[in-house]
């Protein structure tokens, strides 16, 4: 990943073609560098059938593979995606989904129009006609072939002041709440990173490990490795956290590409905590995941 790339914003008119949606929500988004993977807690911005912004309890850098995980109001179940970092601005991110399913779009579409949520920006179309094409450039020709303000410059000259306004109104009351909030997802943060850090108790096998499995996620075929007609099985080491969350993995063998799907997979992986004199542990094992057409 290019993890050494230098942060940038884009600051100019607004490329996108599909409109993107107001969503508070909680929201994980995890990395792999180095082959551990980081989970990064936070909180969406806005959500479109394209990508997302968010604001999260750490950096990512431009060109950065991610997942995530984020549940939206009124729809069952989690939306699980890949997402490529395209811009970052401290704390706040820009992502463009990979290999979003026809499914997951629609899925998206309904909730935004079930939920009735708030448009973050339209996008207008191609100008059709010369008095069109004179107000997309910001004028228009009035009948003494004088020029003129346009509508559009002083509706945006009203939605910069409106922004201001409630900036400058409610500025005091999300500052309160956005430190409390923080203060959670640091918290939530630096539990995750001493999790890691914590060198497993004891070797656990892997049929003992199976049994207490509670949540299994199957891998994605890359498409690339099926045209290839790529195939395997995958041993990884894990180790599995006190809660039962699988913090690190390591694949043993195999083509890259089927490591990192199966790596993809397993983080969401949930056990029943493995118990050494009663209590919850942090256990080592083996797992193995299979690729076939």
């Amino acid at each position: 990943m290019a993890t050494g790339t230098q942060a940038r914003t884009y600051t100019g008119p607004s490329r996108r073609r599909v409109p993107r949606f107001l969503l508070q929500a909680p929201l994980d988004v995890t990395v792999r560098r180095s082959g551990v993977p980081d989970t990064l807690p936070g909180r969406s911005v806005n959500l479109g059938e394209r990508g997302m912004a968010v604001m999260l309890a750490g950096e990512l850098a431009p060109g950065e593979m991610v997942n995530i995980e984020v549940s939206l109001p009124l729809v069952a179940g989690l939306l699980r995606t890949r997402a490529i970092v395209r811009y970052q601005d401290k704390l706040r991110c820009g992502l463009e989904f990979v290999g979003l399913s026809a499914k997951q779009r629609a899925a998206i579409r309904d909730w935004a129009k079930e939920a009735k949520v708030e448009t973050e920006f339209v996008v207008s179309g191609a100008p059709r006609s010369g008095k069109d094409k004179a107000r997309a450039a910001g004028r228009t020709e009035d009948v003494s072939g004088g020029w003129l303000r346009s509508r559009r410059e002083k509706r945006v000259a009203l939605a910069w002041f409106i922004v201001l306004v409630i900036a400058a109104t409610v500025g005091g009351v999300l500052w309160g709440r956005w430190n409390r909030i923080w203060g959670e997802l640091e918290s939530g943060l630096k539990s995750e990173q001493t999790a890691v850090a914590e060198k497993p108790q004891t070797q656990v096998p892997a049929e003992v490990m199976e049994k207490l499995l509670i949540h299994r996620v199957e891998p994605t075929y890359p498409a690339e490795a099926r045209r290839a007609n790529v195939q395997g099985i995958i041993a990884l080491d894990i180790v599995v956290g006190r809660d039962g969350s699988v913090v690190s993995m390591r694949a043993l063998n195999g083509p890259d590409v089927l490591a990192h799907a199966a790596m993809d997979a397993l983080r969401w992986w949930k056990f029943d905590p493995y118990r050494i004199n009663g209590e919850p542990a942090v256990v080592e094992t083996t797992v193995a995941v299979e690729f076939k057409q």
